[in-house]
């Protein structure tokens, strides 16, 4: 290990499963581990080796406390004082085990991955301001989305919390944000500056060749051979727009089986029943595969194959992504790397960073016209077109969007705003 190596501690609410936080954490830790610096994580839950977590469960958005705490701060503008309370209950006791994790793993560079960005845990927000406030650490602050791009916590009662650590501008925190709109909100609503780290994914390493695991896929996600394979590698949340790859789905005319990757999310089982009814009123095949496909391949209890999500894509022959909104887009990366085509709408941050690099799918605005349906088809029934886009663009991707690049950026952050 070089004498410039730091001991950096991820700090988030979960580290664990196929969400976006987590994936892309761990590239950072990949290239970060590159740079020849040492990870570890603080969470409410996370699957890192055991050796390198520190596991708090109060500090998972799924703790009753924390859920509790949530609906009341974000549902009118006024707060009791017994949840004024709890608040600073559970912040003072996440801040004892924020200061010991330091102290555990001899910590002198903090990551904080989006818990000082979304208020999904409110006493961890403030908790890590305190302890930054207190000790001067060093400290990247990763933000994925903002508060305020968030409808959910447009009515609160946490104001002053907010303004205090979502995020905080505390002067040893260096901002980290993924997009251009993050970048010039951040510093018109705070006055911070922030480098723009985009997602990326390994596009100088390919994905490897099939090797036989995943064979038989197709069957346990319940997709008949001559049925293409429609997949929607979200989180079932209302701002995935799931609803409108289940209309293309019968629109389509051809056999098709629509398969969602991920499960509900932290927002609730409404949207859920909402598409179960829009499921049964179109008469389209739809599949809900989160026990199935998971980030790393495994096995259930009963002993039953759980493939990657890199495995679905392999088997997929069309993503699709209607997002009406997105931080930056990590299934769109995937879909360029494991050269998948896509149809997809085109959410602010694509148009404003992504769309100018030059890529080509199949997009959409407000709705999905004639003409998406009938290009969408040209590509299922003619796989050598599609081939070709896909190639084109895992040339633009890796041009913009590798880990070389995240590299880069990473080094100058630490090197020159951290300091060696």
């Amino acid at each position: 290990m070089s004498t410039q190596s730091k001991r950096i501690g991820f700090v988030s609410t979960r580290f664990a499963g196929t969400d976006g936080v987590s994936l892309e954490t761990l590239k950072w830790v990949k290239v970060l581990r590159g740079l020849e610096h040492e990870n570890f994580c603080f969470a409410g839950e996370t699957d890192w080796p055991q050796e390198r977590a520190y596991v708090v469960p109060e500090a998972h958005f799924e703790h009753p406390e924390i859920q509790r705490l949530t609906e009341d701060l974000f549902n009118d503008y006024v707060r009791s004082p017994e949840t004024s309370a709890l608040v600073d209950k559970l912040k003072n006791y996440l801040k004892g085990h924020l200061h010991e994790f330091i102290k555990r793993f001899d910590i002198n560079l903090l990551v904080v991955e989006n818990a000082m960005a979304i208020p999904m845990n409110v006493p961890l927000g403030l908790a890590l301001t305190e302890v930054i406030a207190e000790t001067c650490i060093p400290t990247i602050a990763h933000h994925h989305d903002f508060a305020w791009e968030r409808p959910r916590f447009s009515v609160t009662a946490a104001d002053d919390y907010l303004r205090a650590a979502f995020p905080s501008t505390l002067n040893s925190i260096t901002h980290a944000v993924i997009n251009s709109y993050g970048q010039s909100q951040l510093a018109l609503r705070t006055g911070a500056s922030s480098i723009i780290v985009p997602n990326v994914m390994d596009f100088d390493s390919p994905p490897p060749e099939p090797d036989g695991y995943a064979e038989d896929i197709r069957g346990a996600l319940g997709v008949s051979e001559d049925e293409y394979l429609i997949l929607q590698p979200t989180r079932v949340v209302p701002r995935k727009r799931i609803e409108y790859a289940i209309g293309l789905s019968r629109r389509l005319e051809l056999p098709n089986t629509v398969v969602i990757s991920h499960s509900a999310g932290d927002e609730g089982s409404d949207y859920s029943d909402f598409l179960n009814d829009y499921i049964q009123l179109l008469d389209v095949k739809v599949r809900f595969a989160d026990r199935v496909v998971s980030c790393d391949r495994g096995t259930t209890p009963d002993g039953k194959k759980i493939y990657s999500l890199g495995d679905s894509y392999m088997a997929a022959d069309m993503i699709t992504y209607p997002s009406s909104i997105e931080g930056f887009g990590n299934a769109f990366l995937e879909a360029i790397y494991f050269r998948r085509p896509m149809v997809m709408s085109t959410y602010e941050i694509y148009r404003l960073d992504i769309q100018p690099k030059g890529f080509n799918v199949v997009e959409f605005g407000d709705y999905i016209t004639e003409a998406t349906v009938e290009r969408t088809k040209e590509l299922l029934l003619n796989p050598s077109l599609a081939e070709e886009m896909c190639d084109i663009n895992y040339e633009i991707a890796r041009r913009h969007y590798s880990y070389a690049n995240l590299e880069k950026l990473l080094a100058a952050i630490i090197s020159i705003r951290i300091g060696d």
